[in-house]
């Protein structure tokens, strides 16, 4: 029995390829490296083959119940033939065929939606689902809408600007302790300072003691000392006048007004060359009031 089962597939293998022979046709076999193809028609016949491979494994990686590993390996089996796709492409773009990369049919997903880019690798049907992938293809959820100038105006009020910090009541008892203390300390400096002025030690050694302008509209105190210390912290309590612009002495007021007098003396009773010649030897003898 294995013998005649021998000599039959001996007989029909002689019968195949005598059959073979007769009609001058043989199978071909696609080059491993499509740059060994030099023949256009061929390379667009070794092109079309591919892609019909890559359909019929595009439509059995649509079954999930494959498993996990099968589709894996069918998913990676597409890659492969996506990228010999390409080479062969290439070819025929260098044989002088067309540019398949730029005429040819888009590659859509399940959704009909083009799918991004023609590099990398590519998940097709089931394999889109495999533990590790599906976070790959979930979107991010789109940022949140910016506010326009008008609605970012309903929000500011007076809290913005600051004018309501006072009335947490939590600021205004801190300020006013810290205004106490600011004042006590500096009515114990000034304490401080008349005593040692009494006693001639705030003089600093090297410079000359500043005289002091004699006050013409002093008063003299008719109070005790423990109200005269009263008054004088009522005093620091109370706000203090601060004068923007120099305010001229005692000393400066009189010496302008008597310029302005003998201003007045010279302009009443002498003539205007007799004040030119005044001016004129002023200046020459270095004279000036």
């Amino acid at each position: 029995m294995a013998r005649n089962a021998e000599k039959a597939m001996t007989t029909l293998a002689r019968w195949r390829a005598a059959q073979v022979s007769d009609t001058g046709k043989e199978r071909e076999r696609r080059p491993y490296l499509a740059s060994e193809c030099h023949d256009l028609p061929k390379a667009e016949k070794w092109r079309m083959q591919i892609i019909r491979e890559i359909a019929k494994k595009v439509a059995q990686i649509q079954n999930a119940g494959l498993g996990e590993f099968r589709i894996r390996d069918l998913n990676d089996e597409i890659n492969k033939l996506l990228r010999e796709k390409g080479h062969w492409e290439t070819q025929i773009r260098e044989l002088g065929g067309p540019d398949y990369a730029k005429v040819g049919p888009r590659m859509l997903d399940h959704e009909g939606k083009e799918v991004p880019g023609n590099r990398g690798y590519k998940y097709f049907g089931a394999a889109k689902d495999l533990p590790g992938v599906r976070e790959l293809f979930e979107q991010e959820p789109p940022p949140p809408p910016r506010k326009t100038r008008a609605e970012l105006m309903k929000d500011i009020d007076a809290d913005y600007y600051g004018y309501r910090d006072d009335d947490d009541g939590i600021l205004t008892p801190l300020e006013q302790n810290e205004e106490r203390r600011a004042i006590a300390k500096t009515v114990a400096e000034w304490k401080a300072k008349k005593e040692a002025s009494l006693h001639g030690d705030i003089e600093e050694v090297g410079q000359p003691q500043e005289e002091e302008e004699e006050n013409i509209y002093a008063v003299a105190p008719d109070l005790d000392s423990d109200e005269d210390e009263q008054q004088t912290s009522e005093e620091a309590l109370q706000p203090k006048f601060i004068a923007h612009v120099p305010v001229p002495s005692q000393r400066e007021v009189e010496e302008a007004l008597l310029r302005r007098k003998k201003q007045e003396l010279l302009e009443k009773y002498a003539s205007e060359n007799l004040i030119n010649e005044s001016e004129e030897a002023k200046d020459l003898l270095g004279v000036h009031t």
